[in-house]
């Protein structure tokens, strides 16, 4: 399941994206806009910072922006930054495997198999989907609604 963190900082990003021709955005601009808190979104923009998808200027005109095209970011790469990796298992975990103590034979478990197959069509999906995709799939529902 996609956690707060993960989906206050897409929805962010994605404002961020849409408007990056405006330059930097306010943290209480962004939380008033999406609804969301300020303290905790500050703390999201502040990972994505470490991570190197947004930067911040400080002072009049100042907040976040992003670092790269929106056509470079996907929401796999966020949803990594901020939650770590996509497995629902870690024996399947592209990022940071680790054996599970229980296993007796990691090659021929069910569970193992089946996760695999739910992190690879995850990963697919999620490393190929960039802000820029997912803002024009916006922008075609509010022609159609308008």
């Amino acid at each position: 399941m996609l956690t707060r963190r993960s989906k206050y900082g897409l929805k962010a990003l994605l404002v961020m994206a849409r408007e990056r021709e405006s330059g930097p955005l306010a943290v209480a601009d962004l939380a008033r806009r999406e609804a969301l808190p300020a303290k905790f979104l500050e703390a999201i923009l502040l990972e994505l910072k470490r991570h190197r998808v947004v930067d911040s200027r400080k002072g009049p005109g100042g907040g976040y922006f992003l670092r790269r095209a929106p056509s470079k970011i996907t929401f796999g790469e966020i949803i990594r930054a901020l939650d770590g990796p996509l497995a629902a298992v870690s024996c399947v975990s592209a990022t940071a495997y680790s054996p599970c103590a229980e296993c007796l034979d990691e090659k021929t478990c069910g569970v193992r198999l089946a996760m695999k197959q739910v992190r690879d069509a995850t990963a697919e999906i999620l490393d190929h989907t960039t802000l820029a995709d997912v803002n024009g799939q916006i922008g075609r529902k509010r022609r159609v609604t308008a």
